[in-house]
């Protein structure tokens, strides 16, 4: 199974975007995720996250991001978990290194998804 992050952008305008694809794909949403981390200087910011059940054919598992754009206490994280409580979950928060702690972006989102399966939120890959 691959499974990988899409980032559709850093939480601005494609929050919506990431709750469209979460009311849409209503039947294969899994979970939604809050990744919270300091910038720079020192301020909290979150990234959120909604993850799919892989799609019949090709077994792929997207995860889609809205990576670090996101202030803590905001309206549009409010959005966001609105929406997953919605489709009947709880947003998981958790505490991760920004992004640019990491060489290059694939290295976070590969620490990410092996965060995420070692805690048995997306099946191990198979």
């Amino acid at each position: 199974m691959i499974q990988r992050f899409i980032e559709l952008g850093e939480g601005y305008g494609d929050i919506y975007e990431l709750r469209e694809l979460m009311m849409t794909n209503r039947s294969r949403f899994m979970h939604g995720f809050a990744f919270v981390s300091k910038d720079m200087d020192g301020k909290t910011v979150l990234s959120v996250a909604a993850a799919f059940k892989p799609a019949e054919q090709g077994n792929f598992m997207p995860i889609y991001i809205c990576r670090e754009g996101i202030p803590e206490n905001s309206k549009r994280l409010e959005l966001f978990e609105e929406a997953v409580k919605e489709l009947g979950g709880l947003p998981i928060f958790m505490d991760v290194k920004h992004s640019t702690v990491y060489a290059d972006r694939k290295f976070y989102f590969s620490h990410l998804i092996s965060v995420l399966r070692l805690n048995h939120y997306i099946p191990p890959m198979q």
